[in-house]
């Protein structure tokens, strides 16, 4: 688990500088070509690099043991930085949206070869930022991944356009070309959003079915029911769960143990990080009652 979690910091800090570093290639480019497109992306991809920083960052922030502050450990900041991430985003889509619709109503002429130049460089430094990432586990690198690719999907867009260009002026295809883009980015960094906000606001992860953890932690032969069962993720990677298990006031202290023995290791079967079970002796042992 270390050596992945160094991985992914590794891959996050090769992602921040090659994206920092086109960034400013393609703020001179967008103006030398007078591409609306590329000085569109070029805002985007400085959100990028800021999302890139902090995400790295906090990663690393994230591999610190818990302590009398931050009793889990240090891991909801991977999270903070997936949040930081996708809000950063969108604000950028904003701005790029106002500067390209005026474009539509007024188009100006683009240097076509200079942004298929810029659209072959994009597509390769942003795909191998993704090659690195695409194996992430962590929500905040999994929102960097998915918004490296979509970077890719937008320079081939570009190259397209780019290439229509070279045959016929129809510069307007520029200021279009700008606006899909945003709005196809808009779109997914919102569900992102809405993701990592279920996810920061210790809602159950959405590949977990608590209905079906309740009746596995039920099919153990001396469960009897259970309840107060809570699920949520530190990171969108590890996986936190506390519940109460009842069983019958005449269990052995011997078959107790074996209990918490069988009851742990199927819960660490299914990929929980960390879980507190109390077990109670019939109905009226909970010292919760009526508080669900």
């Amino acid at each position: 688990m270390h050596n992945h979690t160094h991985q992914t910091s590794h891959n996050l800090r090769l992602a921040f500088f090659l994206n920092l570093g086109f960034t400013l290639a393609e703020i001179v480019g967008g103006l030398y070509t007078n591409s609306v497109a590329i000085l569109s992306d070029a805002v985007h991809d400085l959100g990028d690099s800021i999302s890139l920083g902090m995400a790295w960052y906090l990663e690393n922030l994230a591999q610190k043991e818990g302590d009398e502050r931050f009793s889990y450990g240090y891991k909801r900041f991977s999270l903070l930085g997936a949040l930081l991430n996708t809000s950063v985003l969108l604000v950028g889509s904003i701005f790029i949206m106002i500067e390209s619709i005026p474009r539509l109503i007024s188009p100006e002429p683009a240097n076509a070869r200079g942004m298929a130049l810029f659209a072959i460089v994009g597509i390769i430094v942003n795909g191998i930022a993704v090659l690195r990432l695409r194996q992430a586990e962590t929500m905040n690198a999994r929102a960097v991944a998915w918004h490296l690719f979509e970077d890719v999907l937008g320079w081939i867009a570009v190259l397209v356009v780019s290439i229509i260009l070279l045959f016929r002026p129809i510069y307007i295809l520029d200021a279009i070309l700008s606006v899909l883009i945003t709005l196809y980015i808009s779109w997914n960094v919102i569900t992102n959003l809405r993701k990592t906000l279920a996810l920061f606001l210790q809602g159950v992860p959405e590949n977990i079915d608590i209905e079906e953890i309740d009746v596995r932690l039920r099919s153990i032969p001396e469960v009897e029911s259970t309840h107060h069962t809570h699920i949520w993720s530190l990171d969108g990677e590890h996986h936190v769960l506390t519940t109460h298990v009842v069983v019958d006031e005449s269990v052995s202290k011997e078959s107790i143990v074996c209990l918490r023995r069988d009851l742990h290791t199927m819960l660490s079967s299914l990929d929980f990080s960390h879980s507190t079970i109390e077990i109670e002796f019939g109905d009226g042992d909970c010292g919760m009652a009526g508080a669900d």
